[in-house]
């Protein structure tokens, strides 16, 4: 459940826990059960508690939970239940600010997935990005454009949320760390313009995007896999650089290192 092939996490709230099975079964790479946004302050315990409810009995894939924010009423209790169950295979930090949010979080033994949320957040990614545990990084991208002060929906705003994420991916790649998720696309109903927005997040070098939709699954798996194409490309020079030393031709372009280092990526996000 965790690792590089988590082209698509799918939201679903941990009041609704009769939907996290259907989540699981949608085809998603994780199921996220969301103990935060998607469900209303006066809910929270409840839905806590229907959330271990579930657990006590589930048996099938490992799920994320995220939780509320350090801070909050809710984070202590819900940082206790993701440690006591081994089916939560990790913990997605929202409103994290610093370093030691992460640390508060890292003594459940859970990958942990911060979310930058605010510009405290992208101030401090380097140092978040280097606590140990952290698996990966992700963004809200609607708390982050309000805390910004950017109007939405504008060449603006898309501008400033692409140096948002060139400063996630940088972060992300001089960790070590698994390349970034994407924030959640609000349309779902539009197959074209979801895969579209996954194919330019891709393309920026993230790893996946986070789902608000069972619908967004199959095109942004499709959008964060590798054209056709690019496949036979990519087959074509791994089989020529097997038979050749330094550099060489494929379809006329020049193949060298950094060219097969791409080729073998590529067939790397196909498997």
């Amino acid at each position: 459940m965790t690792g590089r092939d988590l082209k698509t996490m799918l939201f679903v709230p941990a009041s609704r826990p009769e939907r996290i099975p259907k989540a699981i079964a949608s085809g998603a790479g994780a199921v996220i059960v969301d103990l935060e946004d998607a469900v209303p302050a006066d809910a929270k315990d409840s839905a806590r508690q229907a959330l271990e409810s579930f657990l006590a009995g589930h048996d099938g894939a490992p799920i994320y939970v995220r939780i509320n924010a350090r801070g909050t009423a809710g984070f202590e209790a819900d940082l206790a239940l993701c440690a006591r169950h081994d089916k939560v295979v990790g913990i997605m930090l929202p409103k994290a600010e610093s370093a030691s949010d992460i640390r508060a979080v890292a003594g459940s033994g859970k990958a942990i997935i911060p979310l930058i949320e605010s510009a405290r957040g992208l101030v401090a990614l380097n140092e978040i990005a280097a606590v140990p545990g952290v698996e990966r990084l992700s963004y809200g991208g609607l708390d982050l454009s309000d805390d910004l002060g950017i109007e939405g929906n504008t060449e603006g705003a898309d501008t400033v949320m692409d140096q948002c994420r060139y400063q996630l991916l940088v972060s992300s790649r001089a960790a070590g760390l698994l390349a970034p998720i994407d924030t959640v696309f609000p349309v779902f109903d539009d197959e074209d313009a979801v895969l579209g927005r996954a194919r330019r997040a891709r393309n920026m070098g993230f790893a996946g995007m986070l789902c608000i939709h069972p619908k967004q699954v199959t095109p942004v798996q499709a959008g964060f896999s590798p054209d056709p194409d690019q496949v036979a490309w990519a087959h074509k020079v791994m089989e020529a650089a097997t038979s050749g030393g330094g550099a060489f031709k494929v379809d006329g372009q020049m193949v060298d290192a950094p060219v097969i280092a791409m080729a073998r990526t590529i067939l790397e996000r196909a498997r």
